[in-house]
């Protein structure tokens, strides 16, 4: 997969996106966006990717927010940055996704390590939300998954003050997961995605739906139901004999159900 903002590797079972954008703090622009997600969804479609990590290019910036870069002047849909397309492929995509934060994690950057799973981060990196400062703010993701992480009053307090945040204090909040050495963040992170990818992935796939549900409404009630719930039921003894008994206009045996 080719793509012009995103660098996207494959190391046995652990898929890397990185955020190429390193000359402007790794911003997203539309493009990046719509690649992140485009990439995500091929990644839902195969079978050989158990794990995903996301970083960004260079050693000083993770993400620092994004720009309208050619978007259109205007306040409909055209004119917005499609960040939500991006956070949403994350948050629904079936394999667990660890954001290695190698630098700093600002705005719509923070948010994105909020989004995922699981954050790992070196010792130097900061996090902070910028958006009341610019006269900009996440009412969405960058709120509700935050609160949830540190708590309603320290959420508000990181979104009206917009402190800069180390690491360590990050870890201390439960903003994220690990703490590691600037120069092993590379290894640790590895480390961490080869032991979840030895985990059952249907299991994975179901707790990462389960957790989905509790804020995707119907949408994420009918993600647990379709890809995980119904995909064990087709499979099963009782599935077998009521679409045989159907297409061979039989009454179904009972005794073939299985326990």
């Amino acid at each position: 997969m080719n793509y012009e903002t995103i660098l996207y590797a494959e190391d046995g079972p652990v898929g890397t996106i990185t955020l190429n954008r390193p000359d402007d703090g790794n911003m997203f622009n539309a493009t990046m966006c719509h690649e992140i997600r485009d990439c995500i969804e091929q990644i839902r479609c195969e079978t050989r990717t158990r794990v995903v990590v996301i970083t960004g290019a260079g050693d000083k910036f993770f993400c620092i927010g994004g720009r309208k870069d050619g978007m259109e002047d205007s306040t409909l849909y055209a004119g917005t940055l499609p960040t939500l397309e991006m956070y949403d492929a994350i948050d629904k995509l079936q394999k667990p996704v660890i954001a290695s934060v190698n630098g700093y994690a600002v705005g719509g950057g923070n948010v994105l390590q909020v989004v995922c799973d699981i954050t790992i981060a070196k010792e130097s990196a900061v996090f902070r939300q910028v958006g009341p400062m610019m006269g900009s703010f996440d009412a969405g993701y960058g709120t509700w998954y935050l609160e949830d992480l540190v708590g309603k009053k320290k959420a508000k307090e990181i979104w009206f003050r917009n402190p800069k945040i180390s690491a360590q204090e990050a870890l201390a909040l439960g903003m994220i997961n690990q703490v590691v050495p600037d120069d092993q963040l590379a290894a640790a992170t590895r480390a961490m995605a080869l032991e979840i990818a030895d985990r059952g992935p249907f299991a994975l796939a179901a707790i990462k739906g389960a957790f989905h549900a509790r804020h995707g409404g119907v949408a994420g009630l009918a993600r647990v139901a379709h890809d995980l719930l119904l995909r064990s039921y087709l499979t099963s003894e009782e599935s077998k004999e009521l679409s045989s008994s159907f297409a061979e206009r039989r009454k179904p045996d009972p005794a073939k159900f299985g326990k």
